[in-house]
Formats: structure tokens, C-alpha cells, sequence
């Protein structure tokens, strides 16, 4: 008999319990997938502490999961049993509306979200759509490879949303700015990192990673920014990022969830400043940036840091997560 362990949410605001139940098999166009990594994301949290509504309950949380296709369901074409894949927050779209028709499919009006609106990964397996799963590049171990899911991907839609410029400011140093900082800088932007003020190893964490400075998050960057990409959930930062940007500087704010904005005078919006914020993500980003990660992987100028728990150690990844202890990221490991 094929039993899987899982960690569930019974009720948001409660400590997910192990749970054990058959392992299910998958439907059409399902893969069912032996889970051997899933890291754990501040959206998690958000979803665990009940800052997201109407989560699916009970639920097994987690969207940033690599393992192995264990058995795959009728009509899935192209993945076979035994290859390594990625399966990230976006779990299926309707393919209809209007935002799916138009290639925007991140906004889809019917979506279905991996660990928040069907389970997800902090399991020893896992059931996902085929055509929402990806192939994941070399290199990387499942481990170090699954902050990239989710914190790898939503930070290079913040970073195609930023434009074009050279100098990038990251508010918030975590899971997804830590990989961006370093993306970023290969390809050849001046990288500013801000952290909560008196987070001196989190600035030096930063440095560490290539960055060009790296400081408080009310302190000036030493220029001023052609982008800003707010990760903290922090609503306060807005008017402090606008403040940092040049005429015409975009704001990106990169979370799902943020605390409110403040009232901020128009002068500091004013000369074409732009704020944007990012929604989920698009297969095509995640396409385009697993094809730009093997490269930097090659030339020595990825390091993923993350930090390894066991799957029933869950419940402690998540609290290290929220009173701010971990630098980079972090994972279940299965």
C-alpha cells in the first residue's frame, strides 16, 4: 500500500500537523510526483498565517516543488516517469477568459494556485496539471533548484517589469531578491539592496552576492534609481522607493500580499514616476527564465543559499521565515 506523508493546514493561524493518507493517483492530465525538495515562501506564510482568503481546507501547502514524475495520467504527452520537474505556484488557468486569451494568463479569472487553492508540496508527493510543470535546468541540486519556483520566477517578472534600466534597487533581502541581485548583476546592472535597518548581516549577505551597496531601507542609494522592486511586504516602502527613483523610475512592488500604503504626497509620483505591482506568473516566464539560468550557472554566478529542513520540521521553517532569521532561502527537503 503507497502511503504519503504530508504537513496540513487545518485552519489558517493553526501549526500545520503530519498527516499520513493514500498516495492518489493522477487524473487526465495529471502527473503525480515523488516530491524530494519544496521550499518555503513567504506566500506560504501568507496562506498559513490566513493573510490570503479562502484557501482550499484542508490544505497542504507549498508551490516551490521539485521531484520526480512517479506516474503520469492519460493524455500527458511529453513528460515521462522518472524525469525531474518543477511545479511552481500557477497550478491552471481557464485557457478562455479574456486575460488567457490575450497571453496574460498570471490574471486569469478562474486560476487554481498550488498550496493555496489545491495542495501543494510540503508532502512526500504530489498531484499537478502536466502543462503547468516544467523541466528544470542542470547544475542545480533539487534542493538548491526549488527557491526558483516561486522566488526565482516572480522575481524575474518584477525584473522584465522594471525596464531596462542600470540601476536596480531591491527592498527586502530574501528568497527572491537574493537570486535577482545576482541575475541582475551578471547582466550587467548595478544592484542597490536595502534591508530593515540594523540588518548588518543581511547587508553583508548582500555584499557577498556582488551587489554595489548595500544598506537601510530609509537611507538614499548613493545614486538615484532607474528601478525600485519592493520584495518586504511593507507598504511603507512605496513612497520610500518613489523617493529613490529618478524621473520617469518605475516602482515594482513584487508581493501578493502588502501591508496598506500610506498617503504620500504627489510631488514624488510626479515627473513620470510609475508604481506597478507583479501578479503571479505566465508559463512564458518561467520558459524564459529557465533559459537564462544555465548560463549563469556555467559561469560560476548563482549561489542559492538555502537553508534545509526536514518535512516535519515545517512548522519551524515558517516561523524562522517570520521573525526574519533566515538569509536567502529555505526548503523541505523529503
Amino acid at each position: 500500500m503507497n502511503i504519503m506523508r504530508s504537513m496540513v493546514l487545518d485552519r489558517p493561524g493553526q501549526p500545520l500537523t503530519m498527516r499520513e493518507r493514500l498516495v492518489p493517483t493522477p487524473g487526465p492530465g495529471e502527473i503525480a510526483v515523488a516530491v524530494s525538495a519544496c521550499g518555503v515562501c513567504r506566500t506560504d506564510l501568507h496562506v498559513v498565517d490566513g493573510e490570503l482568503p479562502h484557501p482550499k481546507l484542508p490544505l497542504v501547502p507549498g508551490h516551490e516543488i521539485v521531484g520526480r514524475v512517479a506516474a503520469v495520467g492519460a493524455g500527458v504527452i511529453g513528460i515521462a516517469a522518472g524525469a525531474r520537474v518543477g511545479i511552481p505556484w500557477l497550478g491552471a488557468t481557464c485557457g478562455g477568459c479574456a486575460y488567457c486569451r490575450d497571453g496574460r494568463e498570471n490574471l486569469c479569472d478562474s486560476p487554481r494556485f498550488n498550496g493555496y487553492t489545491r495542495d501543494g508540496g510540503y508532502a512526500t508527493h504530489a498531484i499537478a496539471s502536466a502543462r503547468y510543470c516544467f523541466a528544470l535546468p542542470g547544475g542545480l541540486d533539487d534542493t538548491t533548484a526549488a527557491p526558483l519556483l516561486c522566488a526565482g520566477l516572480i522575481g524575474w517578472r518584477c525584473y522584465r517589469m522594471a525596464g531596462s534600466g542600470k540601476a536596480l534597487g531591491l527592498y527586502g533581502f530574501g528568497a527572491a531578491a537574493h537570486i535577482l541581485a545576482q541575475v541582475a548583476a551578471f547582466q550587467g546592472r548595478r544592484v542597490y539592496a536595502f534591508t530593515r535597518p540594523g540588518d548588518d548581516a543581511g547587508q553583508a549577505f548582500a555584499r557577498a552576492l556582488g551587489v554595489r551597496w548595500a544598506g537601510a531601507s530609509d537611507e538614499p542609494p548613493p545614486e538615484p534609481l532607474d528601478a525600485a522592486i519592493i520584495f518586504a511586504p511593507v507598504g511603507a516602502l512605496v513612497p520610500t522607493a518613489l523617493r529613490a527613483v529618478k524621473k520617469g523610475g518605475r516602482v515594482v512592488c513584487g508581493g501578493i500580499h502588502m501591508s496598506d500604503i500610506p498617503s504620500f504626497p504627489y510631488a514624488i509620483l510626479w515627473e513620470e514616476r510609475q508604481v506597478i505591482s507583479v501578479a503571479n506568473l505566465t508559463r512564458a516566464d518561467a520558459r524564459e527564465f529557465f533559459g537564462v539560468v544555465p548560463e549563469i550557472v556555467r559561469a560560476g554566478r548563482l549561489k542559492i543559499e538555502t537553508r534545509r529542513y526536514r518535512l516535519d520540521q515545517a512548522n519551524a521553517a515558517l516561523d524562522d521565515l517570520r521573525s526574519g532569521k533566515l538569509q536567502g532561502a529555505a526548503a523541505l527537503c523529503v
